[in-house]
Protein backbone atom coordinates (compact mmCIF):
# COMPACT_ATOMS: atom_id res chain seq x y z
CA UNK A 1 0.00 0.00 0.00
CA UNK A 2 2.92 2.33 -0.44
CA UNK A 3 2.43 5.34 -2.70
CA UNK A 4 5.31 6.04 -5.02
CA UNK A 5 3.89 8.71 -7.32
CA UNK A 6 2.37 12.03 -6.32
CA UNK A 7 -1.19 12.12 -7.61
CA UNK A 8 -2.49 15.05 -5.62
CA UNK A 9 -1.34 17.87 -7.88
CA UNK A 10 -3.13 19.36 -10.88
CA UNK A 11 -0.58 17.67 -13.12
CA UNK A 12 -2.72 14.51 -12.97
CA UNK A 13 0.16 12.05 -12.78
CA UNK A 14 -0.84 8.52 -13.70
CA UNK A 15 -1.31 6.52 -10.48
CA UNK A 16 0.81 3.47 -9.90
CA UNK A 17 -0.73 0.08 -9.09
CA UNK A 18 0.20 0.65 -5.47
CA UNK A 19 -1.66 3.95 -5.44
CA UNK A 20 -4.72 2.36 -6.97
CA UNK A 21 -4.76 -0.22 -4.18
CA UNK A 22 -4.38 2.59 -1.66
CA UNK A 23 -7.38 4.61 -2.78
CA UNK A 24 -9.59 2.93 -0.21
CA UNK A 25 -7.81 4.98 2.44
CA UNK A 26 -9.45 8.23 1.37
CA UNK A 27 -12.93 9.34 2.36
CA UNK A 28 -14.06 10.35 -1.12
CA UNK A 29 -16.82 8.11 -2.43
CA UNK A 30 -16.62 6.75 -5.99
CA UNK A 31 -18.00 9.53 -8.14
CA UNK A 32 -20.82 8.84 -10.59
CA UNK A 33 -21.22 10.25 -14.10
CA UNK A 34 -17.90 8.86 -15.27
CA UNK A 35 -17.36 8.72 -19.03
CA UNK A 36 -14.50 8.30 -21.46
CA UNK A 37 -14.22 12.01 -22.30
CA UNK A 38 -13.60 13.27 -18.76
CA UNK A 39 -9.91 13.93 -18.17
CA UNK A 40 -9.85 15.89 -14.92
CA UNK A 41 -7.59 14.90 -12.07
CA UNK A 42 -10.55 14.23 -9.77
CA UNK A 43 -12.13 11.81 -12.21
CA UNK A 44 -8.87 9.94 -12.71
CA UNK A 45 -8.39 9.52 -8.98
CA UNK A 46 -11.98 8.35 -8.59
CA UNK A 47 -11.85 5.77 -11.36
CA UNK A 48 -8.56 4.48 -10.02
CA UNK A 49 -10.30 3.37 -6.84
CA UNK A 50 -12.41 0.83 -8.67
CA UNK A 51 -10.11 0.15 -11.60
CA UNK A 52 -6.77 -1.37 -12.49
CA UNK A 53 -4.09 -0.28 -14.94
CA UNK A 54 -4.24 -1.67 -18.50
CA UNK A 55 -2.99 -0.67 -21.93
CA UNK A 56 -4.89 1.98 -23.81
CA UNK A 57 -6.12 -0.41 -26.49
CA UNK A 58 -7.58 -2.84 -23.96
CA UNK A 59 -10.56 -0.71 -22.98
CA UNK A 60 -13.78 -2.73 -22.96
CA UNK A 61 -16.32 -0.27 -21.49
CA UNK A 62 -17.34 3.32 -22.30
CA UNK A 63 -16.77 4.06 -18.60
CA UNK A 64 -13.11 3.13 -18.87
CA UNK A 65 -10.40 5.63 -19.69
CA UNK A 66 -7.02 5.13 -21.35
CA UNK A 67 -4.83 3.07 -18.98
CA UNK A 68 -7.79 2.20 -16.72
CA UNK A 69 -10.20 -0.73 -16.78
CA UNK A 70 -13.07 -1.74 -14.54
CA UNK A 71 -12.33 -4.25 -11.79
CA UNK A 72 -13.76 -7.70 -12.29
CA UNK A 73 -16.54 -7.27 -9.76
CA UNK A 74 -17.92 -4.18 -11.60
CA UNK A 75 -20.31 -5.21 -14.37
CA UNK A 76 -21.17 -1.77 -15.74
CA UNK A 77 -22.21 1.75 -14.73
CA UNK A 78 -25.90 2.59 -14.39
CA UNK A 79 -27.53 6.02 -14.68
CA UNK A 80 -29.19 6.97 -11.38
CA UNK A 81 -30.50 10.19 -9.80
CA UNK A 82 -27.01 10.71 -8.34
CA UNK A 83 -25.14 9.99 -11.56
CA UNK A 84 -23.60 6.82 -12.93
CA UNK A 85 -23.18 4.20 -10.20
CA UNK A 86 -21.16 0.98 -10.57
CA UNK A 87 -23.26 -2.17 -10.79
CA UNK A 88 -21.49 -5.14 -9.22
CA UNK A 89 -21.78 -8.80 -10.06
CA UNK A 90 -23.43 -11.22 -7.64
CA UNK A 91 -21.42 -14.21 -8.77
CA UNK A 92 -17.85 -14.62 -7.58
CA UNK A 93 -15.28 -15.46 -10.23
CA UNK A 94 -12.30 -17.78 -9.94
CA UNK A 95 -10.19 -14.62 -9.62
CA UNK A 96 -12.30 -13.49 -6.66
CA UNK A 97 -11.89 -16.84 -4.95
CA UNK A 98 -8.16 -16.73 -5.58
CA UNK A 99 -7.94 -13.31 -3.94
CA UNK A 100 -9.89 -14.69 -0.99
CA UNK A 101 -7.40 -17.52 -0.59
CA UNK A 102 -4.51 -15.06 -0.69
CA UNK A 103 -6.20 -12.88 1.94
CA UNK A 104 -6.85 -15.91 4.15
CA UNK A 105 -3.14 -16.67 4.08
CA UNK A 106 -2.40 -13.15 5.27
CA UNK A 107 -0.58 -12.13 2.07
CA UNK A 108 -0.88 -8.36 1.49
CA UNK A 109 -4.00 -8.58 3.62
CA UNK A 110 -4.38 -4.81 3.97
CA UNK A 111 -4.67 -4.43 0.18
CA UNK A 112 -7.83 -6.51 -0.08
CA UNK A 113 -10.26 -3.61 -0.19
CA UNK A 114 -12.72 -1.85 -2.47
CA UNK A 115 -13.39 1.85 -2.91
CA UNK A 116 -15.94 3.23 -0.42
CA UNK A 117 -19.10 4.76 -1.84
CA UNK A 118 -22.35 3.73 -3.52
CA UNK A 119 -22.80 0.57 -5.58
CA UNK A 120 -25.85 -1.34 -6.75
CA UNK A 121 -27.03 -4.84 -7.67
CA UNK A 122 -29.91 -5.60 -10.01
CA UNK A 123 -32.02 -2.59 -10.99
CA UNK A 124 -32.78 -0.79 -7.73
CA UNK A 125 -35.28 2.05 -7.57
CA UNK A 126 -36.02 4.69 -4.96
CA UNK A 127 -37.92 2.20 -2.77
CA UNK A 128 -35.28 -0.54 -2.69
CA UNK A 129 -33.14 -1.23 0.39
CA UNK A 130 -29.75 0.25 1.17
CA UNK A 131 -27.32 -2.33 2.60
CA UNK A 132 -24.26 -1.00 4.40
CA UNK A 133 -20.97 -2.89 4.59
CA UNK A 134 -17.22 -2.45 5.06
CA UNK A 135 -14.71 -1.95 2.27
CA UNK A 136 -12.79 -5.10 3.21
CA UNK A 137 -12.96 -7.15 0.02
CA UNK A 138 -14.11 -10.36 1.73
CA UNK A 139 -16.92 -8.52 3.54
CA UNK A 140 -18.00 -6.82 0.32
CA UNK A 141 -17.91 -10.09 -1.62
CA UNK A 142 -19.75 -11.98 1.12
CA UNK A 143 -22.61 -9.51 0.76
CA UNK A 144 -22.82 -9.20 -3.03
CA UNK A 145 -22.76 -12.94 -3.65
CA UNK A 146 -25.94 -13.33 -1.58
CA UNK A 147 -27.86 -10.71 -3.57
CA UNK A 148 -28.58 -12.63 -6.77
CA UNK A 149 -32.03 -11.67 -8.05
CA UNK A 150 -32.32 -8.80 -5.56
CA UNK A 151 -32.50 -5.09 -6.39
CA UNK A 152 -30.55 -3.16 -3.79
CA UNK A 153 -28.13 -0.33 -3.14
CA UNK A 154 -24.83 -1.09 -1.39
CA UNK A 155 -23.24 1.67 0.66
CA UNK A 156 -19.60 0.81 1.33
CA UNK A 157 -17.90 2.55 4.25
CA UNK A 158 -14.20 3.34 4.40
CA UNK A 159 -13.10 0.98 7.18
CA UNK A 160 -9.45 1.05 6.02
CA UNK A 161 -9.84 -2.43 4.55
CA UNK A 162 -10.95 -3.97 7.86
CA UNK A 163 -13.91 -6.33 8.25
CA UNK A 164 -17.20 -5.23 9.83
CA UNK A 165 -16.72 -6.65 13.31
CA UNK A 166 -13.12 -5.53 13.80
CA UNK A 167 -13.78 -2.15 12.16
CA UNK A 168 -16.63 -1.52 14.60
CA UNK A 169 -14.26 -2.21 17.49
CA UNK A 170 -11.61 0.05 15.92
CA UNK A 171 -14.27 2.77 15.35
CA UNK A 172 -13.69 2.91 11.59
CA UNK A 173 -17.12 1.36 10.98
CA UNK A 174 -18.61 4.24 12.91
CA UNK A 175 -21.41 6.75 13.20
CA UNK A 176 -19.25 9.46 11.62
CA UNK A 177 -18.30 7.25 8.67
CA UNK A 178 -21.96 6.35 8.01
CA UNK A 179 -22.89 10.04 8.04
CA UNK A 180 -19.96 10.90 5.78
CA UNK A 181 -20.80 8.31 3.11
CA UNK A 182 -24.51 9.15 3.17
CA UNK A 183 -23.62 12.78 2.55
CA UNK A 184 -20.91 12.25 -0.07
CA UNK A 185 -22.96 9.78 -2.11
CA UNK A 186 -26.05 12.03 -1.91
CA UNK A 187 -28.01 8.96 -0.89
CA UNK A 188 -31.14 10.98 -0.12
CA UNK A 189 -31.45 11.66 -3.86
CA UNK A 190 -31.12 7.99 -4.81
CA UNK A 191 -33.83 6.61 -2.51
CA UNK A 192 -37.19 7.91 -1.31
CA UNK A 193 -37.16 6.03 1.99
CA UNK A 194 -34.91 6.82 4.92
CA UNK A 195 -33.67 3.40 6.08
CA UNK A 196 -30.17 1.91 6.25
CA UNK A 197 -29.63 -1.79 6.86
CA UNK A 198 -26.44 -2.25 8.90
CA UNK A 199 -24.80 -5.55 9.90
CA UNK A 200 -25.58 -6.54 13.48
CA UNK A 201 -21.87 -6.96 14.16
CA UNK A 202 -21.32 -3.24 13.50
CA UNK A 203 -23.54 -2.24 16.43
CA UNK A 204 -20.58 -1.62 18.76
CA UNK A 205 -19.32 1.15 16.48
CA UNK A 206 -22.52 2.87 15.35
CA UNK A 207 -25.01 4.91 17.37
CA UNK A 208 -28.36 4.54 15.59
CA UNK A 209 -29.84 7.58 17.31
CA UNK A 210 -27.01 9.83 16.19
CA UNK A 211 -27.23 8.50 12.63
CA UNK A 212 -30.93 9.39 12.55
CA UNK A 213 -30.21 12.82 13.97
CA UNK A 214 -27.29 13.46 11.63
CA UNK A 215 -28.70 12.41 8.26
CA UNK A 216 -32.37 11.51 8.79
CA UNK A 217 -31.85 7.82 7.99
CA UNK A 218 -33.12 5.17 10.40
CA UNK A 219 -30.75 2.32 11.21
CA UNK A 220 -32.19 -1.17 10.87
CA UNK A 221 -29.96 -3.90 12.24
CA UNK A 222 -29.65 -6.75 9.78
CA UNK A 223 -28.66 -10.37 10.47
CA UNK A 224 -25.27 -11.50 11.68
CA UNK A 225 -24.45 -13.25 8.41
CA UNK A 226 -24.84 -12.00 4.86
CA UNK A 227 -26.30 -15.36 3.81
CA UNK A 228 -29.46 -14.49 5.75
CA UNK A 229 -30.01 -11.18 3.93
CA UNK A 230 -32.43 -12.56 1.27
CA UNK A 231 -34.72 -14.08 3.91
CA UNK A 232 -34.38 -10.96 6.05
CA UNK A 233 -35.57 -8.79 3.16
CA UNK A 234 -38.43 -11.14 2.26
CA UNK A 235 -39.59 -11.06 5.88
CA UNK A 236 -39.99 -7.29 5.85
CA UNK A 237 -36.55 -6.60 7.35
CA UNK A 238 -37.13 -8.65 10.47
CA UNK A 239 -34.64 -11.10 11.94
CA UNK A 240 -35.37 -14.45 13.51
CA UNK A 241 -33.61 -15.49 16.70
CA UNK A 242 -31.32 -17.70 14.63
CA UNK A 243 -30.29 -14.74 12.46
CA UNK A 244 -29.36 -12.80 15.60
CA UNK A 245 -27.32 -15.61 17.14
CA UNK A 246 -23.54 -15.43 16.91
CA UNK A 247 -21.76 -18.78 17.00
CA UNK A 248 -18.28 -20.00 16.13
CA UNK A 249 -18.62 -23.27 14.15
CA UNK A 250 -15.78 -25.50 12.99
CA UNK A 251 -15.62 -24.04 9.48
CA UNK A 252 -15.17 -20.49 10.79
CA UNK A 253 -12.50 -21.63 13.23
CA UNK A 254 -10.54 -23.53 10.59
CA UNK A 255 -10.69 -20.57 8.16
CA UNK A 256 -8.70 -18.52 10.67
CA UNK A 257 -5.82 -21.01 10.86
CA UNK A 258 -3.95 -20.07 7.63
CA UNK A 259 -3.68 -16.38 8.49
CA UNK A 260 -2.57 -17.16 12.05
CA UNK A 261 0.08 -19.55 10.77
CA UNK A 262 1.30 -17.05 8.17
CA UNK A 263 1.68 -14.39 10.85
CA UNK A 264 3.78 -16.82 12.90
CA UNK A 265 6.31 -17.72 10.21
CA UNK A 266 8.84 -14.93 10.77
CA UNK A 267 8.63 -14.87 14.61
CA UNK A 268 8.84 -18.68 14.67
CA UNK A 269 11.97 -18.63 12.50
CA UNK A 270 13.62 -16.05 14.76
CA UNK A 271 12.69 -18.05 17.85
CA UNK A 272 13.98 -21.28 16.28
CA UNK A 273 17.35 -19.67 15.54
CA UNK A 274 17.51 -18.33 19.10
CA UNK A 275 16.76 -21.77 20.54
CA UNK A 276 19.45 -23.36 18.36
CA UNK A 277 22.00 -20.80 19.51
CA UNK A 278 21.36 -21.25 23.23
CA UNK A 279 21.37 -25.02 22.74
CA UNK A 280 25.06 -24.75 21.81
CA UNK A 281 26.03 -23.17 25.14
CA UNK A 282 27.93 -25.60 27.37
CA UNK A 283 31.15 -26.33 29.26
CA UNK A 284 33.20 -25.48 26.18
CA UNK A 285 31.43 -22.10 25.89
CA UNK A 286 29.82 -23.00 22.56
CA UNK A 287 29.53 -26.22 20.57
CA UNK A 288 28.21 -26.32 17.02
CA UNK A 289 27.44 -30.02 17.26
CA UNK A 290 25.49 -29.48 20.48
CA UNK A 291 23.67 -26.53 18.90
CA UNK A 292 22.54 -28.82 16.10
CA UNK A 293 21.69 -31.91 18.18
CA UNK A 294 20.10 -30.23 21.17
CA UNK A 295 18.71 -27.37 19.05
CA UNK A 296 16.83 -29.85 16.87
CA UNK A 297 15.02 -31.19 19.93
CA UNK A 298 14.13 -27.72 21.18
CA UNK A 299 12.88 -26.64 17.73
CA UNK A 300 10.75 -29.78 17.67
CA UNK A 301 9.21 -28.68 20.97
CA UNK A 302 8.56 -25.22 19.49
CA UNK A 303 6.97 -26.73 16.37
CA UNK A 304 4.69 -28.95 18.45
CA UNK A 305 3.63 -25.95 20.53
CA UNK A 306 2.77 -24.01 17.36
CA UNK A 307 0.88 -27.00 15.94
CA UNK A 308 -1.11 -27.30 19.15
CA UNK A 309 -1.82 -23.61 19.80
CA UNK A 310 -2.50 -22.42 16.25
CA UNK A 311 -4.24 -25.49 14.80
CA UNK A 312 -5.30 -28.08 17.36
CA UNK A 313 -6.79 -25.61 19.86
CA UNK A 314 -9.15 -23.78 17.44
CA UNK A 315 -10.26 -27.06 15.83
CA UNK A 316 -11.11 -28.68 19.18
CA UNK A 317 -12.12 -25.46 20.93
CA UNK A 318 -15.61 -26.49 22.18
CA UNK A 319 -14.30 -29.79 23.51
CA UNK A 320 -11.35 -28.46 25.51
CA UNK A 321 -12.32 -27.65 29.11
CA UNK A 322 -11.92 -24.17 30.51
CA UNK A 323 -13.11 -20.72 29.45
CA UNK A 324 -9.81 -18.89 29.13
CA UNK A 325 -8.05 -19.45 25.82
CA UNK A 326 -4.68 -19.58 27.55
CA UNK A 327 -5.93 -22.51 29.64
CA UNK A 328 -7.41 -24.25 26.61
CA UNK A 329 -4.10 -23.80 24.79
CA UNK A 330 -2.16 -25.14 27.75
CA UNK A 331 -4.37 -28.22 27.95
CA UNK A 332 -3.98 -29.03 24.26
CA UNK A 333 -0.30 -28.18 24.68
CA UNK A 334 0.04 -30.95 27.24
CA UNK A 335 -0.76 -33.45 24.51
CA UNK A 336 1.76 -31.84 22.16
CA UNK A 337 4.35 -31.74 24.95
CA UNK A 338 3.83 -35.41 25.72
CA UNK A 339 4.44 -36.30 22.07
CA UNK A 340 7.58 -34.14 22.10
CA UNK A 341 8.94 -35.94 25.15
CA UNK A 342 8.16 -39.37 23.72
CA UNK A 343 9.94 -38.38 20.51
CA UNK A 344 13.08 -37.29 22.39
CA UNK A 345 13.06 -39.67 25.35
CA UNK A 346 15.71 -41.96 23.92
CA UNK A 347 18.14 -39.13 23.21
CA UNK A 348 17.66 -36.74 26.14
CA UNK A 349 17.81 -37.10 29.91
CA UNK A 350 15.28 -35.87 32.48
CA UNK A 351 16.63 -32.30 32.83
CA UNK A 352 16.37 -31.87 29.08
CA UNK A 353 12.94 -33.46 28.80
CA UNK A 354 11.43 -31.11 31.38
CA UNK A 355 12.20 -27.87 29.45
CA UNK A 356 11.06 -29.51 26.19
CA UNK A 357 7.75 -30.30 27.87
CA UNK A 358 7.39 -26.77 29.22
CA UNK A 359 8.26 -25.05 25.92
CA UNK A 360 5.61 -26.97 23.96
CA UNK A 361 2.99 -26.24 26.60
CA UNK A 362 3.72 -22.53 27.05
CA UNK A 363 3.87 -21.74 23.32
CA UNK A 364 0.59 -23.56 22.77
CA UNK A 365 -0.99 -21.55 25.57
CA UNK A 366 0.32 -18.25 24.21
CA UNK A 367 -0.69 -18.86 20.59
CA UNK A 368 -4.19 -19.98 21.56
CA UNK A 369 -4.80 -16.47 22.88
CA UNK A 370 -4.53 -15.14 19.31
CA UNK A 371 -8.05 -16.43 18.69
CA UNK A 372 -9.62 -14.37 21.48
CA UNK A 373 -10.19 -11.50 19.04
CA UNK A 374 -11.90 -13.71 16.45
CA UNK A 375 -14.56 -15.38 18.53
CA UNK A 376 -17.92 -14.34 20.03
CA UNK A 377 -16.94 -16.22 23.19
CA UNK A 378 -14.90 -13.29 24.49
CA UNK A 379 -15.20 -9.54 25.01
CA UNK A 380 -12.52 -6.81 24.80
CA UNK A 381 -12.43 -6.46 28.57
CA UNK A 382 -12.27 -10.23 28.97
CA UNK A 383 -9.36 -10.44 26.55
CA UNK A 384 -7.44 -7.74 28.41
CA UNK A 385 -8.07 -9.46 31.73
CA UNK A 386 -6.91 -12.82 30.41
CA UNK A 387 -3.73 -11.35 28.97
CA UNK A 388 -2.90 -9.63 32.25
CA UNK A 389 -3.31 -12.95 34.04
CA UNK A 390 -1.73 -15.27 31.49
CA UNK A 391 1.29 -13.39 30.13
CA UNK A 392 3.25 -13.21 33.43
CA UNK A 393 3.10 -16.96 34.04
CA UNK A 394 3.75 -17.74 30.37
CA UNK A 395 6.89 -15.60 30.41
CA UNK A 396 7.91 -17.08 33.77
CA UNK A 397 7.50 -20.66 32.59
CA UNK A 398 9.44 -19.95 29.38
CA UNK A 399 12.33 -18.37 31.28
CA UNK A 400 12.36 -21.31 33.70
CA UNK A 401 12.41 -23.78 30.80
CA UNK A 402 15.28 -21.99 29.05
CA UNK A 403 17.28 -21.74 32.29
CA UNK A 404 16.92 -25.46 32.93
CA UNK A 405 17.75 -26.19 29.29
CA UNK A 406 21.00 -24.21 29.32
CA UNK A 407 21.91 -25.52 32.77
CA UNK A 408 21.35 -29.15 31.71
CA UNK A 409 24.24 -28.87 29.25
CA UNK A 410 26.66 -28.35 32.14
CA UNK A 411 25.41 -31.45 33.98
CA UNK A 412 26.02 -34.00 31.26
Amino acid sequence: MEQTTDNSSCGCHTPTKAQIAEKGDTHSAPRCGINASEQSCIVKRTIARICGLVKEDERGSPDEQPRYTLNGYVEEFIDTPVGRVPKVKTRLSAWDLGRHAIARMGIARANHRVGPGLYLVGKPGPDDPVLVTANYRLSFDALRKELSGIDAWILVLDTRGVNVWCAAAKKTFSTDEVLLQVKETQLERAVSHRRLVLPQLSATGVNARLVKKGCGFEVIWGPVRAMDIPVFLRNGMTCSEEMRTVDFPLVERVVLVPVEVSILLKPALVMALFLILISGIGPGIFSFSAAWERGTRMVTALFMGILSGAILTPVLLPFIPGRMFSIKGAISGLAAATITVLFCIGEAWIWELIPLFLVSTVFSSYLAMNFTGATPLTSPSGVEKEMRLALPWQVGVLLLALTIWVGSAFQV
